[in-house]
């Protein structure tokens, strides 16, 4: 980390929350991409502290989908969108292997920014076979384009310790307008500790850092609506002690930024 981020803007955030009013529903779908899913498979585990929303994967809870058994998932995100049942149409068309909707969700815009900054406050999950990510992905319910995925961060169980090493950077899928440009940034704490990542994008520029340093600056940015989806998976078979956690502590966002 070579170079200090901006300054959060002065004026009020437009989106402030640090779960201790609960799991708002007018801000949070408590469900991961559902409609590729069903709701028992797609539904999050979670608990409400002192410290902020504590994603859990629970030792009775379902693959996301039977095809890609063993993943388990606990995830929120501001929005949802799909098509009719049996279509291909629906936010994060992430893989080209035979995502079907399985259950139509509306249309949901909770925050949709197209443009901004976001500071996200975590702890990683230190539990076998776990990885706690925030990304922004296109909602794709004005366009198939709009398909980009800024990754804010990427953090496996198994990388922490002394450093962390955490994957982050852009995801074009099938947005046209993007490259994908991913790095593996090493952070010189135990990210299982409570840190702040922030992204800036807009201006045809993505900024993202970590603890007020920059990690990444990238010359594109998607133009188009995004949902913010923070999720703990387990990937692997079942192992080790449940449930299994890690916490969100606090997400705040600013529209309309430039890096």
């Amino acid at each position: 980390m070579t170079a200090d981020l901006p300054a959060p803007p002065a004026r009020p955030p437009v989106f402030d929350d640090d779960f201790s009013r609960g799991l708002d529903p007018d801000r949070w779908v408590a469900h991961y991409l559902p409609h590729w899913t069903t709701p028992d498979r797609s539904a999050a585990r979670y608990a409400l502290g002192r410290d902020g929303l504590r994603l859990r994967i629970e030792a009775d809870q379902l693959d996301w989908r039977p095809e890609d058994a063993p993943l388990r998932v606990s995830n929120v995100q501001t929005g949802t969108f799909s098509g009719p049942v049996g279509s291909t149409v629906g936010t994060h068309r992430h893989r080209d292997d035979g995502l079907i909707v399985r259950t139509e969700t509306p249309t949901r815009l909770l925050w949709a920014p197209t443009s901004g900054r976001v500071d996200i406050t975590v702890s990683a999950s230190t539990d076998p076979g776990c990885m706690l990510a925030a990304w922004f992905v296109g909602t794709e319910h004005l366009s198939s384009d709009d398909a980009g995925e800024i990754c804010v961060f990427e953090i496996d169980a198994a990388a922490l310790g002394a450093t962390t090493t955490a994957r982050t950077g852009i995801k074009a899928h099938a947005d046209p307008r993007l490259v994908s440009d991913m790095t593996e940034a090493v952070l010189p704490f135990d990210a299982s500790r409570p840190h702040t990542w922030t992204a800036i994008w807009g201006g045809g520029q993505t900024l993202i850092g970590c603890e007020g340093r920059v990690l990444k600056r990238m010359p594109q940015a998607p133009v188009a609506p995004m949902f913010l989806l923070i999720d703990l998976f387990e990937i692997g078979p079942p192992s080790g002690a449940y449930p299994k956690t890690a916490t969100v502590h606090r997400v705040r966002a600013w529209d309309g930024e430039a890096p």
